[in-house]
């Protein structure tokens, strides 16, 4: 199998496959986690299956926070239930399937052994990270908006 390589893709060593090979089991195990629980019908709470607490924000202020529904929405996204995982929470669906697609990514890199399409990591997570946080934020704002209407 000859792949052409692309001169901006970063190399990786052993530690470098190593840890993309860990990240794509973190996040499979997540996923595996996900099914094992069974989404809450209300839209959230399904964490407290795991002995958790209901949600703080919820509890004190009575408005969902931005990470409200995440479980859940894990929870139906890994049953292909994408409609009830979008009205748990969107930004979780857009997660879901960003985690879903850095599986293989992370995957094929480390077979490959540099990263796949990536010049610049840094910039790739950072991008990723603030863009992720920037739509959960609008989505609540959303959310916080039309509730009060």
């Amino acid at each position: 199998m000859s792949i052409s390589r692309t001169t901006s893709e970063i190399p990786v060593k052993t530690l470098g496959r190593a840890a993309l090979l860990s990240t794509a089991l973190f996040l499979f195990g997540g996923f595996l986690v996900a099914r094992m629980v069974s989404p809450d019908p209300r839209g959230f709470g399904t964490h407290q299956q795991f002995g958790l607490p209901p949600c703080s924000v919820r509890t004190v202020f009575g408005y969902p926070c931005p990470g409200c529904g995440m479980t859940t929405c894990f929870a139906h996204f890994v049953r292909g239930e994408f409609a009830e995982a979008t009205r748990a929470n969107l930004a979780g669906v857009v997660l879901a399937a960003v985690c879903a697609l850095i599986i293989p990514w992370c995957l094929w890199s480390a077979w490959i052994g540099r990263l796949w399409l990536v010049s610049d990591p840094v910039v790739v997570g950072g991008g990723l990270t603030i863009s992720l946080s920037g739509l959960a934020l609008a989505l609540w704002l959303a959310r916080m908006i039309s509730a009060r209407t």
